[in-house]
């Protein structure tokens, strides 16, 4: 690896921790219906204001021990895990599907996947506001894929009107409007295959884990599919055409 491209990654890296401590409070304070923008980062145990030094990702939480400076309190290792997480797999796009425009996008997609899965597992809902920003985003992708348009947009119904049946034909009790949303919104970005492969790979890997989560932890058979639903978006985003072609290869 040549010094340029690492420099690339180096500064990629340190720009998605960046961008992950803003996605830390975005994902403690969406639920709580407040402001993300005009109130300033604060503990959540005494309401002390941080400082610029209490907020320089990763380090901060090193530094501070991993507790509040002034009620000496606990911080989530959530924060840290968040930043790390979100540097790596911003590095990770760049480093599979190239230096380009749609790895761009495809970060942005990646951030927004991690904030709505998290708060989806907490929550069992998937925030509106995260939808209309992966809706933009794939506006954005569209557009610069116009000679292509018309896969992306039967991508936005190609599962999306599916799960709208099973909605209507359970009354909302099999699925929730915000998954259906997702994988409208996200069909916008990798097209009717990948959409598809997406859906199937997000249900098979959320049955799996979530039967050993109940044999394990006895956890509620209510099932947060965002999560399962978003690992599948990631790896069809990054592999989903290459897999899709191995698959139907093994037939023909």
């Amino acid at each position: 690896m040549d010094t340029i491209l690492l420099a690339f990654y180096i500064v990629t890296f340190l720009f998605g921790i960046v961008i992950g401590s803003f996605l830390n409070v975005c994902i403690y304070r969406i639920p709580e219906k407040e402001n993300i923008v005009k109130v300033r980062s604060h503990c959540m145990n005494c309401g002390h204001l941080l400082q610029w030094y209490e907020l320089v990702p990763l380090l901060s939480y090193l530094f501070l021990g991993g507790k509040c400076r002034k009620c000496k309190a606990k911080i989530s290792v959530q924060y840290p895990l968040v930043e790390a997480l979100n540097g790596i797999l911003y590095v990770g796009v760049f480093m599979i599907n190239g230096i380009n425009v749609d790895s761009l996008l495809y970060c942005l997609l990646t951030s927004a996947l991690l904030v709505l899965s998290i708060i989806d597992f907490r929550t069992y809902e998937i925030p509106i506001g995260i939808n209309i920003f992966i809706l933009t985003v794939g506006l954005i992708h569209t557009v610069l894929h116009y000679r292509d348009w018309l896969n992306y947009v039967i991508g936005f119904f190609a599962v999306s009107v599916f799960l709208y049946l099973i909605i209507l034909v359970t009354k909302g009790r099999g699925i929730g409007g915000g998954d259906m949303k997702l994988m409208a919104v996200c069909g916008l970005i990798l097209g009717w295959k990948e959409i598809i492969f997406a859906f199937l790979l997000g249900c098979i890997i959320g049955s799996v884990v979530h039967l050993i989560r109940m044999r394990v932890s006895k956890c509620d058979h209510v099932l947060a599919l965002g999560p399962y639903l978003s690992i599948g978006v990631f790896i069809s985003m990054l592999w989903g055409s290459d897999l899709i072609t191995w698959y139907l290869g093994q037939f023909l």
